[in-house]
């Protein structure tokens, strides 16, 4: 609840009045302070009436106070509701594709990796495929037709068509060759498995990759 802050006891010893004991010893609620401007408008001196300008002060005060609580309420109720949306986003987001830039991602066996490669020019685009311990498996070419996002997609196999076990993996994208080379940045699409709701907002939990913030997803499918 909101307060004013005040020295209650002095002023309700003022009045003839006993101060009402609690927890917050220097602080008026709302109950207290229409007590206490009641009780001033009893008590005030006939010949010395309370001044309007401090009885409107006070009244002032007390709207205020009434003001604030409405504020708070009206506040939670919105808070409560964007909660409740946030959720039922949440829900909807799971078990639809998202891309992320990210390079390295854990793969099991038969499984198809797609994702974007970021091209700065037209050209060609080697794509390659590292396991765990460095060895390159599988390496593949795109065409990149302007500057932009240029799609690939690996099938689980070795250059020999061999299928590849389960692990984790790292997709490399080179652009030119030699000294004029340039590592190209890689985004990876993943199925979301799950979705956090954190204080910063929603994270999704994103197969293969882990967690990731929805602000750092290129793209949801």
């Amino acid at each position: 609840m909101s307060t004013v802050t005040s020295s209650t006891d002095n002023t309700f010893a003022s009045l003839g009045l006993a101060a009402q004991p609690n927890d917050r010893s220097t602080s008026l609620g709302q109950a207290d302070f229409l007590r206490l401007m009641t009780e001033q408008l009893k008590n005030q001196d006939p010949l010395k009436p309370l001044d309007n300008a401090q009885f409107l002060g006070q009244l002032a005060q007390f709207s205020t106070v009434q003001g604030i609580d409405k504020m708070q309420g009206a506040m939670q109720a919105v808070a409560s509701i964007m909660e409740s949306d946030q959720t039922l986003r949440a829900a909807a987001l799971v078990g639809r594709e998202a891309l992320v830039e990210a390079s390295s991602l854990d793969v099991q066996a038969g499984t198809t990796v797609r994702g974007e490669i970021t091209a700065t020019s037209a050209g060609p685009v080697t794509v390659e495929i590292v396991d765990a311990a460095g060895t390159r498996v599988r390496t593949m070419s795109v065409q990149a037709n302007a500057a932009g996002n240029v799609p690939f997609q690996w099938d689980g196999r070795d250059d020999a068509g061999q299928a590849t076990t389960g692990g984790r993996y790292t997709v490399r994208a080179i652009a030119g060759s030699g000294e004029e080379s340039e590592a190209l940045t890689v985004s990876v699409a993943a199925q979301i498995d799950s979705v956090s709701i954190e204080p910063s907002g929603l994270v999704l939990n994103l197969e293969g990759l882990g967690s990731h913030p929805l602000s750092a997803i290129r793209r949801i499918g």
